[in-house]
């Protein structure tokens, strides 16, 4: 079948119809608790906790992957597993886990109880990017308001911003490293509260949809997976880093309560911007630009010290990332038939398999080289081959027809 994803801007003339406001704001709501709180307020506060608890580059770096293998565990039960219960309930309970993970943090100093809460924090926020993406996007798309679906995704953003402000707030009142956990904890209680509120009770598959998709894997599938799989590994590891980049940077030090919100806002706006592109241009080019204006960030968070330099890096990390996954699960979800729990579970799975992998490599790297650059230029690599792979994996029989 020809990949035409449902995935545009809005417009003026093209407003939220109030029959989808609630699941659109539960389904950002879900994604701002578990991955923008639950998975990347590890990045602002990391600096805090290196500082307080002497931990190594190559330690700070297990820690973070564990969260990634996590994710790499539950987007793989998500895509291959009849897991009992509904979708809603899933997406529930896996954001009150992340709710606690998070909040435990505070309360150890070991770094084995650290990887334990960062994987299970890893496993709920797969669990919520599958089953709440899936909810939402199966219900827009079922109605013919897919165009709809970057207000779902822009959640991350807004829980990037907010946890970033928040940290960077309670830092200021001198609240110590455990603190910055129970606040952003609190931050997605409150995010967790409007997602069980709004959340539908009720699945929406079309009834002529089986459970699983009825496609098998084709060779332009395959290789939007290794692709994905590259800009996991290719982002993580400035995601990551940045802040501890900053704060170990003399004259960078000035920007460092404000870079990690920097991210945050560019994502907001990234994924209508990326979206117009695909509309413009086509979405597998859309996906390869995103990855080399990424690849440009990246590769300036360590070749630069200027503050101009990393604001510029930080707003392309935060304007391509998340439009990068959330364009590939557009595209892969139109690649394939049936139940979108599938290939929604594959994709999110490459790229945990590739975001696992960049800080363990990042940190032990740079703790015998003594900085970030060799792993953040092998990281903009990576983003370079992911492009190339992302337009060679463009069906033949799509190419001028999403345009």
């Amino acid at each position: 079948m020809s990949v035409r994803p449902s995935f545009s801007p809005p417009s003026n003339q093209d407003p939220i119809p109030p029959k989808f406001l609630g699941v659109i704001l539960a389904g950002s709501a879900a994604l701002a608790a578990a991955l923008g709180i639950g998975r990347f307020v590890y990045t602002p506060i990391l600096p805090f906790m290196i500082e307080a608890l002497d931990l190594s580059k190559s330690e700070a770096g297990l820690i973070a992957s564990a969260n990634y293998v996590g994710y790499l565990a539950g987007a793989l039960m998500a895509a291959w597993f009849s897991l009992p219960g509904r979708r809603r309930t899933w997406v529930v309970v896996s954001l009150a886990l992340t709710v606690l993970s998070t909040a435990a943090m505070a309360y150890t100093t070991s770094i084995p109880l650290y990887l334990f809460l960062r994987l299970i924090s890893g496993i709920t926020g797969a669990f919520v990017m599958v089953y709440a993406s899936a909810i939402v996007l199966d219900r827009l798309a079922a109605s013919g308001h897919g165009h709809l679906s970057h207000r779902h995704f822009a959640g991350v953003g807004i829980g990037i911003t907010l946890s970033a402000l928040l940290v960077a707030g309670l830092a200021a009142l001198s609240i110590a490293w455990g603190g910055l956990w129970i606040g952003s904890a609190a931050l997605a209680l409150v995010a967790l509260a409007i997602t069980a509120w709004l959340l539908p009770h009720q699945d929406h598959v079309a009834r002529d949809q089986p459970t699983h998709p009825a496609s098998p894997m084709n060779r332009s599938l395959l290789l939007l997976l290794i692709s994905y799989t590259l800009v996991g590994f290719g982002y993580v590891i400035t995601a990551t880093f940045i802040s501890a980049i900053v704060r170990a940077t003399p004259d960078l030090q000035p920007i460092e309560p404000a870079i990690w919100a920097v991210v945050g806002l560019a994502v907001v706006p990234s994924i209508t911007l990326w979206s117009w592109t695909g509309r413009r241009f086509g979405f597998h080019a859309a996906f390869a630009l995103a990855c080399l204006a990424e690849a440009v960030g990246v590769a300036l968070s360590v070749l630069s010290t200027e503050i101009f330099a990393l604001i510029l890096s930080a707003i392309l990390l935060g304007g391509t990332f998340i439009a990068i996954t959330a364009i590939g699960l557009v595209i892969a979800r139109d690649m394939t038939e049936g139940d979108s729990r599938r290939p929604l579970g594959m994709m999110t799975a490459a790229w945990g398999l590739g975001q696992m992998i960049g800080p363990v490599f990042a940190g032990t790297l740079s703790d015998r080289l003594g900085n970030f650059t060799a792993a953040s230029l092998c990281a903009t690599a990576a983003l370079v081959v992911a492009a190339g792979l992302a337009m060679t994996a463009r069906p033949a029989s799509s190419i001028g027809r999403d345009a």
